[in-house]
């Protein structure tokens, strides 16, 4: 089978951190390399929805599922494994589901509010949820309930779940902010003027403190417990200016605790990868660390904590990262700016005690130039440099910049 392996190790002071990224594409079996969606059962298969059906990969084979088969429709915008191994798919014309044999459809004309499905969940009962182009609909495996505007849902529909171990859930609106839902009634709405940094939702998670992380068109939003605003991540990953928040398309928590966020932003430049936060600071990957690709779509976590991406010209699964031990705080005790620059790099260390040396590295750890430290600020010239990811090192702090 053939596939792509980067393996990338940075070696600063005394430590290290490395990660490896393998990449599918459809050469390896992928149906297409435009993949929407993705879920991993619980034997660590991995179910892509593409643009032309469904892929499934066991780690060493393939298996694809279309209309063909029964599916509804190819193009495939969300995948869930449900707790009975039961895989829901949906797509603009309704949903199907695999029951291990064979797959059964439903449409509006069965019950399902709205055929164009945004996302799939289940609540602490059992039952599947749909958040659809214009509202939310729950399927108890007999009948169908459906929510939309006239419940108390905003305009924009349902783009994501949180499900509560409460039995709330909440509801993430493509335009109209976060919905709590009891079960009977709207009970909440965390919208900016509760601090959220945008309305238009795009994920939903909650960490082991009983945090709720919430992803937006304009970076991520935390709340606490009792949904009390307590602070935004807006800049988590490195984009050329004007773009400086950051679109967020996923949010997924392992085993560890970190958060992996998915970050594409297509304005003046196609820029995205994914950034991990480990409790203190954010790490950020690119398509130059091995990502296959910038059009980052969703993420999800196996059992193994190795990080599956899709994208719009493949797969990568991030695997070996070490995000939980890495201190990238303690790394950057100088500044770099501007960053991304194309012409001058200004590198200003506070430090009483430093190398005599500013030394720049390429993306394949390769040292590319190295000058004297000054007073202040060093001006180092930069053009000469291809466009890419560098590291630039400082005794024994490091900084990653971008030359444009």
């Amino acid at each position: 089978m053939k596939k792509s392996i980067f393996l990338v190790t940075l070696l600063f002071g005394g430590m290290s951190f490395a990660q490896t990224f393998t990449n599918y594409t459809i050469a390896d079996g992928l149906l297409s390399d435009n993949v929407l969606s993705l879920d991993v059962d619980a034997s660590d298969n991995v179910w892509f929805g593409t643009q032309f059906g469904v892929s499934v990969f066991d780690g060493s084979a393939w298996t694809s599922y279309t209309t063909a088969d029964g599916i509804v429709d190819n193009n495939i915008t969300a995948v869930f494994v449900a707790s009975t191994g039961d895989v829901w798919v949906g797509t603009d014309f309704g949903t199907s589901v695999y029951n291990g044999s064979s797959w059964i459809s439903y449409t509006t004309a069965d019950g399902l509010g709205n055929n164009q499905i945004k996302c799939i969940s289940e609540d602490t009962d059992g039952d599947i949820w749909f958040g659809t182009n214009n509202g939310a609909s729950e399927f108890d495996g007999a009948s169908w309930a459906n929510l939309g505007t006239s419940d108390g849902l905003p305009f924009g529909g349902v783009v994501s779940f949180l499900m509560q171990p409460g039995g709330d859930i909440w509801m993430g609106s493509g335009l109209g902010g976060v919905i709590v839902y009891d079960g009977a009634a709207f009970t909440t709405t965390l919208t900016t003027a509760e601090g959220l940094v945008d309305n238009r939702i795009r994920s939903i998670i909650m960490d082991d403190a009983d945090n709720r992380w919430v992803a937006t068109s304009e970076g991520i939003s935390v709340f606490n417990s009792s949904n009390a605003h307590t602070g935004n991540h807006t800049m988590i990953f490195t984009l050329p200016a004007p773009d400086t928040l950051n679109p967020i398309e996923d949010l997924k928590m392992d085993s560890q605790g970190i958060i992996w966020a998915g970050v594409y932003v297509d304005y003046l430049v196609t820029e995205g990868g994914v950034c991990a936060y480990n409790g203190s600071s954010w790490v950020e990957f690119h398509v130059a660390d091995g990502l296959v690709g910038p059009v980052v779509r969703q993420l999800a976590i196996d059992g193994n904590d190795d990080v599956w991406v899709a994208t719009s010209t493949g797969v990568s699964k991030i695997s070996d990262h070490t995000v939980g031990t890495l201190n990238v705080k303690d790394m950057t005790e100088f500044t770099a700016y501007p960053n991304p620059t194309n012409d001058v790099l200004n590198v200003s260390y506070d430090g009483a005690s430093v190398d005599s040396k500013i030394q720049i590295f390429s993306s394949a750890m390769q040292e590319v130039k190295s000058v004297p430290m000054n007073n202040g600020v060093t001006s180092i010239s930069v053009s000469d440099l291809s466009a890419g990811v560098y590291f630039v090192r400082v005794g024994k702090a490091v900084s990653r910049v971008i030359r444009i």
